[in-house]
């Protein structure tokens, strides 16, 4: 468990006639990669390092190094990280509860906002640390809680306190979490909570822990001081950037006191980093040559403490040999107090049950999935030890900034023909409401289709495997009626709606629903020929309705890996008061492989009134726009029936900080849409082509297409958003 710095026990073995060597690695950010060229030129040397302490960066390259990772498979592994790769905000998408992977087929984009009588709150970190943990598991050569004197190498972690202003010394953990909370710098990541403390960054109270090497028995010390750069007055232009500074201040101070506290025999080793940004994750490999050059600077010294070829060989193939986790069943599993979701709840979230040996493997997935409820600011675990039990402790800290939540979107669409349109979104989520997780939640849209929706969601059992869901919806929105490219009629639809359905959550795979709608449709011919008329002007809708959702998709936007499909049924009901009697089914799935930057995405869609009657001129199957038919306006083909299928193959040609990615690609698409409003309107097998560039940005997916269809359609698109 973490605790002040001072005084330990030395539990590690000292070595047999020559010095206790520890190896002392500073925070640094992005520059800490150069530890890993220092420790090339200790392996090369053949210095024995007995013990390692490390700050921030350094805690995760020592944590790495002391369960056994070799500094070729570190190096590997750095080479493949970026800033996206770290600190993308979202647990993988597939890990998600199904009603938060619900919202990305929405265009929200900014972030949770609280919503608490005391006002708005926002997280307390830029990112949660989720995706970061990822990372930290792939270099945490040691899954599950260790004590740190048992792994190849004795190792500390130090992380600060945020309240009592003082650092913290891990000794035992699961390792991940511990580097996340050394690493936790204020602002940019949540801090990590854990037994009680609130943790930050090791870096503003130790970050070169020479006093903790020491207490570990040290005789000699290397110690690797990577610096903290201050910004020129002109960089210190904004509050971030005095915030950075402070930071900075504060870290420097530290390292002197550990730097004025090194003994004649210690050897000190600066790599000269020059004005490498500790922000530049994009680049961690530039750093490792400056490490090795650093460390080379010092060679004469280190070889006074090389060991003979054989015996360093001996030592090192005893450093890379982890013992096993221990996977001993627990007695009990235990949660940390929560204020409002429901203990039970989250323990049937959990696969890991008491009694049961502990697989490594499905407790990271648990984390994951615990997480992935939308629930938490932050998940971590540890094994106690009780007289006569063993306990799995999870600590599943709620989000200090709820339960109530709020967010906001935005919609922009054009042809280049004259038509653009906008919608303004914005979503009210009200969480926990009794202990069951009752949820309330409305949206709201204005612009060129207004709506509101607002469903009560209320779980039945513990696990919320099953719910019931009242709702109400509201909606008006233009229809456009085309005679082959012109728009020659407009539909005015206005509905309202109040819908009671029952359904299940299949945990984080999709749903399924039945329900019955009652409400009211108002469908209007705005402008064009009265033959088009749609009906009568009200419209009652009484409907047995259906739904099942599948989702396994890794990005809603620009998928890479994973399927999912939707199925969803209406039948309308003439005994129960409807104004027509029929039903409409239709159903459409997603499939999506990628090598290396190269994705194939296969979509379908059908559609059709299922026996019966046909459906009506205002319940028809609008289709025709960018990836749906491409080259046809959007919503230009109207019928009775839908068939399509398509295939789109996309590169991904950039990799950038602020945003998940930018594509280039085109589509090759089929389909036919039969029984159409607007006799001459096309019919038989419709071929289409698409070439577009895409960028996944922080305020959603922006697409540039253009489309072409065989007989000579061709349309440009621009969208903001879900086209």
């Amino acid at each position: 468990m973490p605790a002040a710095a001072g005084p330990e026990t030395d539990a590690a073995a000292h070595p047999q006639g020559r010095p206790k060597i520890c190896l002392v690695l500073s925070g640094g950010g992005a520059r800490g990669a150069a530890h890993i060229g220092v420790l090339k030129v200790l392996e090369e040397l053949r210095v024995p390092i007995d013990c390692i302490a490390g700050t921030s960066m350094g805690s995760l390259v020592g944590g790495a190094y002391a369960t056994g990772m070799s500094t070729a498979d570190m190096e590997k592994l750095v080479g493949g990280l970026t800033t996206e790769t770290i600190f993308k905000e979202r647990p993988p998408r597939q890990d998600l509860a199904i009603r938060r992977k619900m919202d990305d087929h929405t265009n929200l984009f900014t972030p949770e906002i609280g919503v608490r009588s005391d006002g708005l709150l926002l997280p307390k970190g830029a990112v949660s640390g989720v995706q970061l943990e990822t990372v930290l598991r792939k270099l945490a050569n040691a899954p599950g809680y260790r004590n740190f004197d048992t792994l190849p190498i004795p190792y500390r972690a130090v992380a600060t306190d945020l309240v009592s202003g003082t650092p913290v010394v891990f000794r035992e953990g699961e390792l991940a979490n511990v580097m996340r909370a050394s690493m936790s710098v204020p602002g940019a990541v949540a801090p990590t909570e854990y037994q009680g403390k609130l943790l930050v960054d090791g870096g503003l109270t130790d970050n070169l822990p020479v006093d903790v090497a020491r207490a570990m028995g040290a005789d000699i010390i290397i110690a690797v001081n990577l610096g903290t750069p201050l910004m020129k007055r002109d960089e210190l232009t904004s509050l971030i950037g005095v915030t950075g500074q402070m930071l900075n201040i504060l870290t420097e101070q530290n390292v002197r006191a550990s730097l004025a506290s090194l003994q004649p025999a210690d050897i000190l080793i600066l790599p000269e980093l020059g004005d490498f940004s500790a922000g530049d994750f994009d680049h961690l490999p530039r750093t490792i040559p400056i490490g090795e050059a650093a460390a080379r600077r010092q060679a004469t010294r280190l070889a006074a403490l090389s060991l003979p070829q054989e015996q360093y060989a001996r030592l090192r193939t005893a450093q890379k040999a982890l013992p096993p986790p221990d996977q001993r069943p627990v007695d009990e599993i235990r949660f940390a107090p929560m204020e409002r979701v429901n203990p039970a709840f989250a323990a049937a979230t959990m696969e890991t049950r008491p009694g049961e040996p502990i697989s490594q493997a499905t407790l990271d997935r648990d984390m994951r999935r615990l997480f992935g409820t939308g629930d938490f600011e932050h998940v971590n675990y540890r094994f106690l030890e009780e007289p006569g039990k063993r306990v799995l402790s999870v600590d599943a800290i709620e989000k200090s900034y709820g339960p109530n939540y709020l967010r906001f979107g935005l919609g922009l669409s054009t042809d280049f023909r004259g038509e653009a349109y906008f919608n303004l979104l914005a979503s009210y989520r009200r969480t926990w409401l009794n202990s069951l997780g009752a949820e309330w939640r409305t949206d709201v849209q204005v612009g060129q289709t207004s709506s509101l929706i607002s469903e009560f969601y209320q779980p039945i059992d513990t696990r919320q495997l099953f719910f019931v869901a009242p709702r109400i919806e509201l909606e008006r929105r233009p229809v456009n009626i085309f005679n082959g490219d012109t728009r020659f009629a407009q539909y005015d639809l206005r509905r309202s709606d109040l819908a009671f359905d029952f359904g299940s959550q299949f945990t984080k795979y999709g749903e399924a629903r039945v329900g019955v709608v009652i409400g009211e449709q108002n469908a209007t011919l705005s402008t064009g020929p009265v033959v088009l008329a749609p009906g009568p002007g009200h419209i009652q809708r009484r409907a047995v309705t259906g739904r099942l959702l599948v989702d396994q998709i890794d990005n809603i936007n620009f998928p890479r890996y994973g399927y999912g499909g939707t199925l969803n049924i209406y039948a309308s009901q003439g005994g129960m008061g409807a104004t027509n009697t029929y039903t409409k089914g239709d159903i459409s799935g997603t499939w999506a492989y990628s090598i290396g930057n190269n994705t194939l995405s296969f979509g379908v869609r059908a559609g059709s009134n299922l026996g019966g009657p046909a459906l009506p001129n205002y319940d028809l199957f609008q289709w025709g726009g960018f990836l749906q038919q491409s080259g046809y306006s959007t919503g230009q083909l109207i019928g009775g029936n839908l068939q399509f299928a398509r295939m789109v193959y996309y590169n991904k040609l950039i990799h950038q900080t602020f945003f998940d990615g930018a594509y280039a690609g085109f589509s090759l698409e089929a389909g036919r849409v039969g029984a159409p409003l607007v006799p001459g309107s096309p019919t038989g097998l419709l071929k289409s082509v698409a070439a577009f560039f895409g960028i996944d940005s922080p305020i959603g997916p922006l697409y540039l297409g253009y489309g072409r269809a065989a007989g000579g359609n061709y349309a440009f698109y621009l969208f903001l958003g879900k086209p």
